[in-house]
């Protein structure tokens, strides 16, 4: 988790979030909150969960990942404006939801060391862990400006490297949380220290990607017919609801005034699908021996599995109800950064909102594009 939060903050522009920051924004501050609270309230209601538990289980699935949608993030046909709103959002969400989920475990308690695990312990870890991930990063970038010091491109990939270990061993000495200077740290590397980004990125994928992988294997071992078989019928109807109401309406709120149109709106609103956040949290609360963990596990795997299933499954066929052409008149209300947050980015050929991708000349000829 260290390494994958470590990567994706280093993903984060602040200059491209500062040039289009407001459609990202209403789904982080406003949907990303109405669906936490949505599904808490679902997850008390209709699966008897205490408040407690229940707004646990909402902190834990308010993060999305498009790597699950990567159709819609990843093909030129869907306007850059809205990849690019899926992108910031599923960039930053992880790391929003982090505090959240740690405080209302230590809250959930009794856990094996509750006395050290208070609320007030946990965010005391958080504050620790944010000044951490902002301080380490902004010294080493000052020490390797310094004349006499400095890294040989052949090695410059391992500076990156040993600031994330150095990070780990120093949260592990003073308790600071590692988790929210991972994701901290890698922000403010990336944007102190460009070069140091670059040289790294394809370690640093590497490294990320085998972390997901060992992740979600173990998620997969544990998706037993026993798991599904434990959950009730109101286990269900609010997975189900989780997925096709309470996602849909937040966002569609959040966007509500906007310039976004309808059916980007529709579109944006539908792709929220939990992803290895959502994985790596429920494991988190499978393991710290909650009162009710396990049942809170049980509900977080189901809802993820639906929702891999559900939006793996669709993500095509509305991609391939947007066309080239269809960006064509369409006002863009501020200019684009489309893969500012490139966690889950959607690829090489994300293109800025408002611009218009050049037709091959195939397909100009085919539309009657001509241009003289």
């Amino acid at each position: 988790m260290f390494t994958v939060l470590f990567t994706d903050g280093m993903h984060v522009s602040f200059p491209s979030l500062r040039a289009a920051w407001r459609n990202p924004v209403r789904a982080l501050g406003i949907g990303m909150p109405l669906a936490f609270v949505g599904t808490a309230l679902l997850t008390h209601w209709l699966v008897g969960l205490d408040w407690t538990t229940s707004f646990l289980v909402g902190a834990v699935l308010a993060p999305t990942d498009p790597v699950f949608a990567s159709a819609i993030v990843g093909r030129i046909e869907v306007p850059a404006r809205l990849r690019q709103l899926l992108n910031v959002e599923s960039g930053l969400n992880d790391g929003l939801a982090l505090p959240m989920v740690l405080l209302l475990i230590a809250a959930a308690g009794p856990v094996a060391g509750a006395a050290e695990a208070s609320p007030g312990t946990i965010a005391l870890e958080l504050v620790g862990g944010l000044v951490l991930g902002v301080a380490l990063p902004l010294a080493v970038a000052g020490v390797v400006r310094l004349p006499l010091l400095g890294a040989e491109p052949k090695l410059q990939p391992l500076l990156p490297l040993a600031t994330g270990v150095i990070l780990y061993a120093t949260c592990h000495l003073t308790h600071a949380n590692p988790y929210l200077a991972a994701f901290s740290a890698g922000a403010v590397l990336a944007s102190v220290s460009p070069d140091s980004k670059a040289a790294f990125e394809v370690l640093g994928e590497s490294l990320a990607e085998l972390s997901k992988f060992a992740a979600l294997l173990v998620f997969g071992s544990l998706l037993t017919p026993d798991l599904f078989g434990d959950l009730s019928l109101g286990g269900y109807a609010a997975v189900v609801l989780a997925i096709v109401l309470i996602r849909p309406a937040s966002l569609l709120i959040s966007l509500a005034g906007t310039a976004v149109d309808r059916r980007e709106r529709l579109t944006a609103a539908w792709f929220g699908p939990k992803g290895f956040a959502s994985v790596v949290y429920g494991l988190l609360v499978l393991q710290s021996g909650i009162p009710q963990g396990e049942r809170a596990y049980t509900l977080i795997a189901v809802c993820i599995a639906f929702s891999i299933v559900a939006h793996s499954s669709t993500d095509v066929p509305i991609a391939r109800m947007f066309d080239v052409e269809d960006l064509v008149g369409i006002p863009d209300d501020e200019p684009a950064a489309a893969g500012a947050v490139r966690g889950k980015r959607a690829g090489p050929d994300d293109t800025s909102a408002g611009e218009r991708t050049p037709l091959p000349a195939a397909r100009a000829e085919e539309t009657g594009d001509a241009r003289t």
